[in-house]
């Protein structure tokens, strides 16, 4: 229901003012990544899971965290080597990740099942998945039980990413990966249209000042 017209610091530009909600113990956040996980167990099995709560929690050192319920088969390998590898798949593999994240490897191979190709791990004995086009190594450093899921804190210690998604600068682009979201039981591509950059929104005023002086 929308309640009033707000206008915007002397702009002539509008912003429509909806009435909110509030929703009580629920978390609201998203989009979030869709990732899977791989690990390996002290006897070298591996399996692959599908993880939504993951996110970066430090630059340096460069550190990420996933959180997963005690009783995941995962939870129990990463417990064991407390290591793992993120891999961060594409659009096409949208209905792997959602296999992944539904069925258990105590049942079936969900490796084999899905077909994925298993390269050995450069830092770490987990491997990584070669069909996602990128992949992250951590080592666990803590865990933190929390309610439902336990958080494992990890550092990074070294990434794979594929070669085409370079430019002639060395610079990344993810939007060419074909990454995937998470939102409430529901999967997103993410588009690959940039809607701004890191500072734009004072780039020109930069440029301002510097130019007067």
């Amino acid at each position: 229901m929308l309640i009033f017209i707000k206008k915007i610091k002397k702009r002539r530009n509008f912003e429509l003012i909806m009435k909110k909600r509030n929703l009580k113990g629920s978390v609201v956040l998203n989009p979030v990544p869709a990732v899977l996980v791989t690990c390996k167990n002290l006897e070298g099995k591996d399996n692959v899971f599908t993880v939504a709560w993951v996110g970066t929690i430090c630059s340096r050192p460069p550190m990420l965290s996933i959180s997963i319920r005690p009783e995941r088969l995962s939870y129990e390998y990463i417990k064991e080597t407390m290591e793992f590898t993120i891999n961060l798949p594409s659009k096409k593999q949208t209905k792997v990740v959602d296999f992944c994240g539904v069925r258990s490897g105590r049942q079936i191979d969900k490796i084999k099942e899905c077909a994925f190709t298993l390269h050995d791990g450069e830092k770490v004995k987990s491997s990584y998945i070669e069909e996602c086009p990128i992949n992250i190594e951590c080592k666990v450093k803590d865990i933190i039980k929390l309610g439902s899921h336990d958080m494992f804190i990890a550092e990074v210690l070294t990434s794979h990413i594929n070669e085409d998604l370079f430019d002639e600068k060395d610079k990344i682009h993810f939007e060419k990966a074909d990454l995937i979201s998470y939102s409430h039981g529901e999967y997103f591509a993410l588009s690959k249209d940039a809607i701004g950059k890191f500072g734009y929104s004072v780039a020109k005023k930069r440029k301002k000042i510097k130019s007067k002086k």
